[in-house]
C-alpha cells in the first residue's frame, strides 16, 4: 500500500509539473501572438500611410507624392533601428 502512495504521489508531481510546463509554454505563446498583432497594426497603418502618400492622381504632383513616399520609407527604417541618412 505505501508503495502504491508513493508511486501515485510521484504521479501526481509529474503530471503538476507538465501542467506548468504547459500553461508556461501557453503564455509565451499567448505573448507571442500580441506581438504579431502589434507588428500587423503597425504594418496596416503603414500601409494605410503609404496609400495616403501617393493619393490619387491629380490630387497632388508627382513630386510630392514622392516626397510623401520618402518620409513614410524613413519612418519604416527609423522604426526597425535604421538610420536613413547614415545609408547615403
Amino acid at each position: 500500500m505505501a508503495g502504491d502512495t508513493k508511486a501515485h504521489d510521484g504521479r501526481l508531481r509529474d503530471l503538476e509539473a507538465e501542467a506548468f510546463r504547459t500553461g508556461r509554454t501557453l503564455a509565451e505563446h499567448g505573448q507571442q501572438l500580441g506581438e504579431i498583432r502589434e507588428q500587423q497594426t503597425t504594418a496596416f497603418g503603414n500601409i494605410d500611410s503609404l496609400a495616403n502618400a501617393i493619393g490619387a492622381p491629380g490630387d497632388r504632383t508627382i513630386t510630392q507624392r514622392l516626397d510623401g513616399i520618402e518620409r513614410v520609407l524613413f519612418a519604416l527604417a527609423r522604426a526597425q533601428g535604421i538610420n536613413p541618412d547614415e545609408l547615403v
